[in-house]
């Protein structure tokens, strides 16, 4: 008596609650201590108090094949079957992490597909950690969304075969879902435009402003310098050489110049005679090949 199911239960899928767990696990969990000690009599209310004290998920372990209480009480809930909204409190719970899988698991296997997705994606966001316990009864630690993932996707999970589950891609062109939005594509979005962001900065840095647009076009209005003038100032530490216009000039009148230079000679000579004497007197000691050679320079210079 104490194994059947509610009298006023609703068929899911078709069939009975319990036949949803397979029947050699089913008996395996009826023999079970924790069964007979912890699960008898538990009505909706209580079911959360039991929940509360769980510590980590798990379907059977070890060569007897020995039920894990996570498991007990799944099947417990689907002898009871509890209303939807308390299955859905189970899984909007925060503070135990136990108690949403618990919740979890059972929408997995009595909720209609638009339910599961509805409820469990949103779980997807949950990254804390909770513990599994194995076939071989070691204990392993997984996190809540791998949980989440693996009841949308896999077949069988805590070694209960799960009902069919209808694609998501179909809900959606059938307008019964609204397409998915994930967490982690808002994140990469964020960082794909602060990356643009950043690219069209370093753009924007990389231009030139329109003032020194302006410096540069009036640079080139001005006139440059010639190559000449950075010749002469590299060159300026040397000594000069004569340019060759000023050597042109002496070399096209060098008589005009003599001329001139003895012009001025001759009149201050005559100007004062002391100085004339002794002008003469330094010419009479040079050599008379030299002497001559003046005197005959003088006279054409006069001429």
């Amino acid at each position: 008596m104490a194994n059947r199911t509610v009298k006023d239960a609703h068929s899911i899928h078709g069939t009975n609650p319990q036949y949803l767990v397979e029947k050699i696990i089913r008996t395996r969990i009826y023999e079970s201590k924790y069964w007979k000690e912890e699960c008898f009599g538990l009505t909706a209310e209580l079911v959360v108090d039991k929940a509360m004290e769980l510590k980590y998920v798990g379907g059977v372990y070890g060569g007897n094949i020995k039920p894990t209480p996570f498991l007990c009480l799944t099947l417990k809930m689907l002898q009871i079957q509890p209303e939807k909204d308390i299955i859905v409190e189970f899984i909007k719970n925060e503070d135990f992490k136990y108690v949403r899988m618990l919740g979890a698991l059972y929408m997995r296997l009595t909720g209609t597909a638009i339910d599961c997705y509805k409820y469990l994606e949103p779980l997807y966001n949950d990254y804390r950690k909770i513990k599994s316990q194995n076939r071989n009864g070691e204990f392993e630690l997984m996190h809540v969304d791998e949980f989440i993932d693996e009841l949308l996707h896999e077949e069988r999970v805590c070694d209960i075969i799960l009902p069919r589950l209808q694609k998501r891609y179909v809900l959606e062109e059938a307008e019964q879902l609204e397409p998915r939005v994930s967490a982690l594509e808002e994140d990469m979005d964020d960082v794909e435009s602060s990356e643009e962001e950043e690219e069209e900065d370093e753009k924007l840095e990389r231009i030139p402003s329109p003032d020194h647009r302006r410096r540069g076009y009036r640079d080139l209005d001005k006139p440059r310098r010639s190559p000449v003038v950075r010749y002469r100032r590299s060159r300026s530490r040397s000594p000069r050489s004569p340019s060759p216009r000023r050597e042109r000039h002496r070399s096209k009148s060098p008589r005009r110049h003599r001329s001139r230079s003895r012009e001025r000679r001759h009149r201050s000579r005559s100007k004062s005679p002391g100085h004339h004497r002794s002008h003469r007197h330094r010419s009479h000691s040079k050599s008379p090949e030299r002497s001559k050679k003046s005197h005959k320079k003088s006279r054409r210079g006069n001429e």
